[in-house]
């Protein structure tokens, strides 16, 4: 048949008449053309069928001096006893220091380029760092065979590479490493990569504004929902390997801040036996099957102030009860690093169903400010670190997501201060509103304006619009000794002094239509003494996605979790 025409064969009679593609009998001419042609392309198939199997037979009788040097390894076990001599090398270490040195790494090949029939440029990596690799058939160590195991590896296997550090003729400056390369003499795959549903190159392409708008991805990129469901490869490139080195990096300084303010570190329970700050937002779960007397997580053994509840148990929305309990016990100073739930039906860049909060309470001398002073103190702590310390990580990150350096100056304002600003900028706001997402961001803006921060501490919120456990400002009816920090316009803190007079906790529960039965456990703290006491609570992401303005929480936070994700 003609490879450019349909052909229909019919027969008639002892003829055969062949009909073209216009439906019409071929002349002789037209026949006997298309004989040729068929014939021409049965001797092409035989030359190349030919070709490669005298080509596989040169192969097969021509020795492989390769032969150990390449291959795919038995699956670890570990069979072996742990060898020290085969100490693997970093590749973040290498420079012109060790070249005419033998290493042995383990890397991902990134890349593999293969150039001519004699030679394969492989891009070795780990973490964020990379170095070329060179494998170049010779007499000695690298058969034909060995070449065309390499140009067969599949991107994002991991491979066992020993090589020789040798001077880059040029600066590689496709690798982060770019003074020296590897001469490769033995590789070994590890584990083999499947085929992915995206390459890194396109997970890497820097993001633009529109694109951030959008629900579809266009041609070369991709989308948050593929990033999710494949957050294993996504989690590879090094921009996010950067972004959680400094989500790392946070709650490295957040700690270190405390232990050098005296704080002990605590860790609360969970699983809790009534909704730890009221509401609906909370989320519950069966806990056994029978009834439990239970408030808080603890085992009630005084018959006088028993209440049966259902067999539920909820999970934490804050460890706000817990570390006041604590502080009533003494401790003094208190943090946690914990995950946090809340059953928020909230689709939103910066909500999600958990989080991690980053959590203190401290008792206090005379004034809550002192808690403030702290606070202020731990925040200037993490900014100077991360600008000091993760300079790299940052500069890595902003070649995908370009944005302005953070700006941080101590600032601090009351909320009149801030309803008065955003009056005079067109926002109608009452005295005692809470803030709204759209009002707290043209705050931001205002306080970028006015004072050159992109950090900004808010005192004084209306007492209506928190919690019961919040200390009313006696000389401002209304108000309270309460407090939110913002960075980029957006709450990533917030917290407050806390009552620490049991009978005015109780009124103020009451007032809230807080049950005090179910908290009854930690209303009991408060009867035997406690010292005035002040914290709050941060969100790690949020601190994370708003210092490097990535836009959307769900790139801080490793696997999330939101109303419409629940794996992997």
């Amino acid at each position: 048949m003609s490879s450019e025409a349909t052909v229909q064969d019919i027969t008639a009679g002892t003829a055969n008449v062949v009909l073209g593609e216009d439906g019409k009998p071929l002349s002789k001419a037209q026949l006997k053309k298309r004989e040729k042609e068929q014939e021409k392309e049965r001797r092409k198939a035989e030359v190349a069928a030919r070709l490669a199997t005298e080509k596989a037979a040169r192969e097969a009788a021509e020795p492989d001096h390769s032969a150990n040097r390449y291959g795919k390894l038995p699956m670890n076990q570990s069979q072996a006893e742990y060898n020290r001599e085969s100490k693997r090398t970093k590749i973040v270490t290498l420079g012109e220091a060790n070249v005419g040195q033998t290493i042995l790494l383990s890397a991902r090949v990134q890349t593999s380029r293969p150039t001519g029939a004699k030679k394969c440029f492989v891009t070795l990596r780990q973490r964020t760092v990379t170095v070329q690799g060179v494998v170049t058939v010779d007499e000695e160590t690298v058969s034909k065979q060995m070449l065309k195991f390499v140009n067969g590896i599949s991107v994002e296997s991991l491979v066992l590479v020993e090589a020789t550090v040798v001077k880059a003729l040029q600066k590689v400056t496709s690798c982060t490493v770019q003074d020296v390369e590897l001469k490769i003499t033995k590789l070994h795959v590890i584990s083999e990569a499947a085929r992915l549903p995206f390459t890194l190159e396109d997970a890497s392409r820097p993001i633009t504004e529109l694109e951030e708008s959008s629900a579809e991805a266009p041609v070369g990129k991709v989308t948050m929902k593929t990033r999710l469901d494949n957050r294993v490869i996504d989690l590879r490139t090094i921009t996010n390997q950067a972004v959680f080195r400094m989500q790392h990096g946070v709650s490295r300084l957040f700690r270190e801040y405390l232990e050098s303010k005296d704080f002990t570190e605590i860790h609360t329970p969970k699983l809790i036996g009534a909704a730890s700050e009221g509401g609906a937002n909370v989320f519950k779960l069966n806990y056994f099957n029978t009834s439990k007397q239970a408030f808080l997580g603890f085992q009630i053994l005084s018959i006088a102030i028993l209440t049966m509840i259902s067999a539920n148990a909820f999970l934490a929305q804050s460890p706000q009860l817990y570390k006041q309990m604590v502080i009533c016990s003494d401790f003094e100073r208190v943090y946690e690093i914990a995950p946090v739930f809340r059953a928020e039906n909230s689709q939103t860049h910066r909500h999600m169903t958990e989080f991690m909060g980053l959590d203190l309470e401290m008792s206090f001398e005379e004034h809550y400010h002192e808690v403030l002073d702290v606070l202020d103190g731990l925040f200037a702590h993490i900014f100077e670190g991360l600008k000091t310390r993760y300079a790299a990580e940052i500069e890595v990150i902003k070649r995908q997501f370009p944005f302005d350096d953070f700006v941080y100056k101590p600032t601090r304002l009351e909320f009149p201060q801030a309803v008065a600003m955003l009056r005079k900028a067109g926002i109608e706001i009452g005295d005692h509103d809470d803030l709204s997402t759209e009002s707290e961001r043209v705050l931001g803006r205002l306080v970028k304006e006015q004072y050159g921060t992109d950090f900004f501490m808010l005192d004084k919120f209306p007492l209506a619009v928190r919690p019961f456990y919040t200390m009313p400002d006696p000389n401002k009816p209304g108000y309270s000794n309460s407090y939110d920090f913002f960075i980029r316009g957006e709450e990533i803190l917030s917290g407050a002094q806390r009552i620490h007079d049991s009978a005015f906790l109780e009124e103020r529960a009451k007032v809230h239509q807080v049950d005090p039965a179910t908290i009854q456990p930690y209303l009991d703290a408060f009867k035997y003494g406690a010292p005035p006491h002040a914290g709050g609570g941060i969100g790690l992401e949020r601190v994370v996605m708003l210092y490097l303005n990535l836009g959307n929480i769900r790139r801080t936070s490793l696997f999330p979790r939101d109303p419409t994700r629940l794996t992997p």
